[in-house]
């Protein structure tokens, strides 16, 4: 259940739209634009995800810095990872030189090097290439952009509150890919996902861990995370919820839902406690959505140090940071209870994920 002693608040007062310049529900273009700078402390990133028809998945995503080293200056980095449905996985990383990154505030086009993400709201079109995949994503939205109230996400107390920012700016669309691993091409279609993140800390002084997912399932999207503090802001959670029939939103007030696990055991590679089952319940009057994701696979295990420079993992070890990424493929279950009846019940295909910055705290956490 959501938790809050005041270390943590998702921003919605009318001074808090007012400064930050945006509407409480109307999205405008220039928030998916460049949203903060590149000094130490502060990060962005551009998230992309393709679940396909063809069993595929592909996820893209544009960095300013590493997760690792957000303290440090600008240091662009792409990542694409493709799984295909031969089992086929492929993790590929691209760091680079500053001044290849370029970026719009008044829209979302990003380029660094030859790679760029361009698009409106409605219609996006990522390419990246790195070794030999290469990935091309034509993303047409059909719900419209959404962020749960602000967006911002606020830890601490006021004068010195620090951010986390949140914009899923394609909740879900239609997806046609073209990727290529060497010379071997393939074309498909399916469900897409776009969303948008900043902040003027690193992650790991916020948050302890979150899980996150988005999936379509009959005529619903559902957005779903559900977020824990660190220690210094009292382990406090902040649970975000949206779901959209139609392309219409009909649920998303944080206040009317919970969030559980089951069947909770230590991930042999990152020592992290990962759930096969986390459910999103949703109350509202006599109507009760409860949104279940059940793990089937585990399509990628990071331990965030691995890849950064020999000192900074030293250093890692010294400190005790031993973060961890996780991203799963599952069956999603979606049902709607009027008055204690089931009266609706879908199952589709679902990808979703657990960071995990701090210590294991212990199985039930």
């Amino acid at each position: 259940m959501h938790r809050n002693n005041g270390h943590l608040r998702l921003a919605d007062r009318a001074s808090d739209y007012k400064r930050l310049g945006i509407k409480p529900v109307e999205i405008a273009e220039f928030e998916d634009g460049q949203r903060i700078g590149t000094e130490s402390g502060r990060y962005e990133w551009w998230y992309f995800d393709a679940h396909l028809d063809n069993g595929a998945t592909v996820v893209v995503v544009f960095y300013t810095k590493p997760n690792v080293s957000q303290n440090g200056p600008l240091a662009p980095r792409i990542t694409i990872n493709l799984t295909l449905p031969d089992g086929r996985s492929f993790a590929k990383l691209l760091d680079t030189r500053p001044e290849l990154f370029k970026a719009s505030k008044s829209g979302c086009d990003v380029s660094i090097g030859p790679n760029r993400i361009v698009g409106d709201l409605k219609r996006y079109h990522i390419t990246a290439i790195i070794e030999e995949i290469s990935v091309d994503i034509e993303l047409t939205a059909d719900v419209p952009a959404w962020r749960p109230k602000s967006g911002h996400l606020y830890f601490g107390v006021e004068e010195r509150e620090k951010l986390f920012g949140w914009l899923p700016a394609v909740p879900h669309g239609r997806a046609n890919v073209r990727y290529t691993i060497d010379s071997e091409e393939h074309r498909a279609s399916g469900s897409g996902y776009h969303d948008h993140n900043w902040g003027d800390v690193p992650m790991q002084t916020l948050m302890h861990n979150w899980y996150w997912a988005r999936a379509s399932v009959g005529p619903h999207t559902v957005i779903a995370s559900y977020i824990t503090a660190t220690a210094s802001y009292g382990h406090e959670t902040q649970t975000i919820f949206m779901l959209a029939k139609s392309g219409r939103i009909i649920a998303d007030n944080d206040a009317k839902v919970s969030f559980e696990t089951d069947r909770v055991a230590i991930d042999g590679k990152t020592s992290k406690p990962v759930a096969d089952v986390t459910r999103y319940t949703y109350h509202d009057a006599d109507t009760r959505y409860v949104v279940s994701f059940e793990r089937e696979r585990t399509i990628l295990q990071a331990i965030l140090t691995d890849r950064a420079p020999l000192l900074k993992r030293i250093i890692a070890r010294l400190i005790g940071f031993d973060g961890a990424y996780h991203r799963f493929t599952g069956k999603l279950t979606m049902e709607r209870f009027e008055r204690g009846v089931r009266v609706d019940h879908f199952e589709d295909r679902a990808i979703w994920e657990l960071m995990y910055f701090g210590k294991a705290r212990d199985l039930k956490t």
